[in-house]
């Protein structure tokens, strides 16, 4: 399953505790580098942040009154995405079908290479930093928080000091929220309450947004998921995760051990990982 156990110090010292044998479907990696398992739920995720984001943008919401798409004679909304992943380009994507004009950061030149060859001219690309994200924020109608570090927790890229130099009615929608969120603000929601308001900053914040969208969220999942519990089912664990160095990269805990070093150091806990 997702444990996302840098974000939770009580569910994983629960696991540690149950002596269970813990396989993330988040740090499953491939021999490319990249999430097989987290791929298709950040697909759902990124695109609907900009459906979210959209509509929380909404002045009976609190938010700034802005169509994303703007009308004829009116210019369009700004949308700002934080980190060009997978959860990135596809809010980005989203963002700039509605005919939002969208400025997207990273860290990452080859990311952003990517970003400037295949979006429309719309679509923007600068490096991410505090300057030019306390920039940015100052312009920007809808805030995209998709920054991912892998098992890790989220880096905080906007603070909460941040939150002043923003228009009221802007609207954060952080998507990095199980992995602990990369605005300092952000704390997990639900879809029964999803929003919250903090310096007349609107966070959406919702943990597991794909579970809004079950059908579509299921049959996304079941497609990368099924070949992996068939090595599990027919092999063990033991000898899947040793066939398989997918699977052996998506071990957490076992029998009471965490093996995953970037667990250990969200929590400050020292040793060296079995």
């Amino acid at each position: 399953t997702y444990f996302h156990f840098a974000s939770s110090e009580a569910l994983t010292k629960a696991m540690i505790k149950q002596k269970a044998i813990c396989i993330a479907y988040e740090t499953v990696e491939d021999e490319e580098g990249t999430l097989p398992l987290l791929t298709p739920m950040s697909e759902v995720a990124g695109r609907m942040a900009i459906q979210q984001g959209a509509k929380y943008l909404e002045k009976p919401v609190k938010g700034r009154g802005v169509l994303l798409g703007g009308v004829p004679g009116v210019a369009p909304g700004k949308v700002l995405v934080l980190g060009a992943g997978v959860v990135g380009i596809q809010a980005a994507k989203m963002a700039a079908g509605l005919g939002a004009h969208v400025t997207i950061l990273d860290i990452n030149m080859k990311r952003l290479r990517y970003v400037n060859d295949v979006m429309p001219p719309h679509v923007v690309t600068e490096f991410s930093n505090e300057f030019n994200i306390r920039k940015l924020i100052k312009t920007h109608d809808l805030i995209i928080g998709g920054v991912l570090l892998k098992g890790a927790k989220a880096p905080n890229l906007i603070t909460r000091d941040m939150l002043k130099e923003m228009r009221p009615g802007t609207v954060i929608v952080d998507v990095a929220v199980d992995q602990g969120g990369c605005v300092e603000t952000t704390r997990p929601t639900t879809h029964e309450d999803p929003i919250y308001i903090i310096d007349d900053v609107v966070h959406y914040s919702v943990a597991n947004m794909p579970g809004a969208v079950p059908y579509t969220s299921t049959m996304a999942l079941t497609n990368v998921t099924l070949p992996y519990a068939l090595k599990l089912a027919n092999l063990g664990w033991e000898a899947a995760c040793e066939k398989d160095a997918s699977l052996h990269k998506g071990l957490n805990i076992v029998e009471g051990k965490v093996v995953y070093q970037e667990i250990m150091e969200a929590f400050g806990w020292e040793g060296i990982v079995a």
